[in-house]
């Protein structure tokens, strides 16, 4: 009688774990790919005002488009993933960057 008990809680048991286990897999999977998309804008970011005040260090003028950045300092976008609002004002005055990551559904 302890023998069937104890077979009908295992075969409960045991689905619940796997389940339990595949979903902290998945999970741990969903928080890395945040992880690297987070750290893949910080680095676009980064590089955009590199090259923001490089260009303006070189030619003493700041770069008069996102396209003007992109042709002549090698700045690459996954564009997949991100869009960039650069808004131009004069010159003298550094632009204002600002990266924006699609919702993740539409990165893929």
């Amino acid at each position: 009688m302890k023998r069937n008990v104890f077979k009908h809680w295992i075969a409960i048991l045991l689905p619940l774990m796997i389940i339990l286990v595949l979903l902290f897999f998945l999970t741990a999977l969903s928080n890395l790919d945040k992880g690297n998309a987070l750290e893949e804008k910080e680095q676009l970011e980064a590089a955009l005002h590199k090259a923001t005040v490089s260009c303006y260090s070189i030619e003493g003028a700041y770069p008069p488009s996102l396209e003007y950045l992109i042709e002549n300092y090698g700045i690459q976008i996954n564009t997949k993933r991100f869009t960039v609002k650069y808004e131009y004002c004069a010159s003298n005055m550094m632009p204002d960057i600002t990266v924006l990551e699609y919702p993740y559904e539409n990165s893929h």
